[in-house]
């Protein structure tokens, strides 16, 4: 929780500090008068929403608005989140902001129904980013932040849905280093099996390997790197976990 109120009180500075020229010299930019106490965190994520309106410079304002929208996320305050996505310009800062609510929402340590219903919002979400490379990466991040909240089964169906299968293997090779540091075995191999390429699979039992390795997990280390098919990846495994 300190964590997000130094953010917010950063992005109050960044919004409030931008330069006149990044900024309009619009008296209701800078009228402070009906802003409240910064204890009163919901009234100032409220101005602070208000204030990157001023902000000219797109690329400002959107990494203004990803912020925030991770701030809602990370007090709970999920269909604020959300509803920031659409005021963002960038389709890729778009992806950003998705992976940015998902990722704070698997810090809230909710239940799978609450869970669910946010992945569900955030996939529809998603679904209105047009840009067939970022809307791939905003599945990867949902399918990365399901795997965060421990929802494995969620995670496996967004990276089943992606078409595009490099971006499909990355998202199940990120899934499964994401389990692997859960110390996860079962799933993180599971994972890496629904990868169709030999290469990215090979890559992907390689980095777990080594993840197991600095866990102190040496026979799950061990297993990951004897799967791998390239020998030589293979043997650079076994030499780190003898390291």
């Amino acid at each position: 929780m300190q964590n997000t109120y130094i953010r917010l009180i950063l992005l109050i500075l960044l919004v409030l500090g931008a330069p006149l020229g990044t900024a309009r010299a619009d008296s209701a930019a800078n009228d402070r008068g009906d802003i409240c106490g910064v204890n009163n965190r919901p009234c100032v994520l409220n101005y602070l929403r208000q204030q990157a309106d001023y902000i000219t410079n797109p690329l400002w304002r959107d990494q203004t608005l990803r912020e925030l929208a991770k701030t809602y996320a990370a007090d709970g305050q999920i269909n604020q989140a959300v509803s920031v996505i659409d005021e963002i310009q960038s389709n890729d800062t778009k992806a950003m902001t998705i992976r940015g609510i998902g990722m704070e929402v698997a810090d809230l340590d909710w239940d799978k129904d609450q869970n669910d219903a946010v992945f569900e919002k955030l996939r529809e979400a998603a679904e209105n980013i047009e840009h067939p490379p970022s809307y791939a990466i905003a599945l990867t991040y949902i399918a990365m932040a399901q795997a965060f909240a421990s929802d494995n089964d969620g995670a496996w169906a967004t990276a089943e849905d992606m078409e595009n299968d490099a971006l499909r293997h990355k998202a199940y090779a990120e899934t499964a280093e994401i389990q692997a540091e859960h110390g996860d075995y079962n799933a993180a191999m599971k994972s890496i099996g629904f990868i169709e390429s030999e290469a990215f699979r090979n890559k992907a039992y390689a980095i777990i390997s080594k993840i197991f390795a600095d866990r102190g997990m040496l026979e799950e280390a061990f297993n990951a790197a004897n799967a791998n098919t390239n020998a030589y990846k293979k043997a650079q495994g076994l030499q780190y976990i003898l390291d």
